[in-house]
């Protein structure tokens, strides 16, 4: 009796411990510019603020050069194999598991593909983005799921020429497109590479 007591005991243990860790056996990969692809657009995946991954239960890494593409993926492949997923923190470039992360959209964002998330470790830093800049609507982890994500047509034909994802979600256009350019030449840097993540002040 006593015996099978431990036996269980220590099958409770290990499921527990299994259950806490599961995070820290899955680490964000580094990004890799000269070799790294998105796995929606085929676009280079830089290594920016802007850049996701999702790392399957068999080790496999996919990287995104956007939040939205991470999402269009998980739509299009379901979750059953995903181990863990990582954004980065808007201003740091730390990687975070995707769940841990505050959120910010607006449509006048601009990201890689134009789908206006960005990502922050603290919730803090996210509600003084939006209150610096006037605008956005902050999201938790959770409201991910529910978001419509789609790219804002008008940012995608200004930066990538009416770039659209097709069917084997590959890139319609080539590498050398205008993104990260504002939406006036002229408008206020914001603190990143080629200015995106920047937003339309009318």
């Amino acid at each position: 009796m006593k015996k099978m007591l431990m036996m269980i005991t220590l099958s409770l243990l290990v499921a527990l411990s299994a259950a806490c860790g599961g995070k820290e056996e899955y680490k964000a990969a580094d990004i890799d510019e000269n070799v790294d692809k998105c796995e929606v657009c085929n676009m280079q995946v830089k290594d920016n603020p802007f850049a996701t991954q999702i790392q399957l239960k068999d080790k496999k890494i996919l990287k995104f050069d956007d939040l939205g593409d991470l999402f269009v993926w998980k739509q299009k492949n379901g979750t059953d194999q995903i181990g863990a997923q990582f954004v980065r923190d808007y201003n740091t470039k730390e990687w975070m598991h995707l769940e841990d992360a505050t959120y910010v959209y607006d449509k006048g964002i601009r990201t890689p593909m134009a789908f206006g998330v960005i990502s922050f470790q603290k919730k803090e830093d996210a509600e003084k983005f939006v209150s610096e800049h006037g605008s956005g609507r902050m999201m938790s982890s959770a409201e991910l799921d529910q978001h419509k994500w789609e790219a804002d047509p008008d940012m995608m034909k200004e930066m990538h020429g009416g770039h659209k994802h097709d069917e084997n979600g590959d890139s319609a256009h080539g590498e050398d497109s205008d993104n990260g350019k504002t939406h006036n030449e002229d408008q206020e840097h914001m603190g990143h590479d080629e200015t995106q993540g920047q937003q339309e002040h009318k």
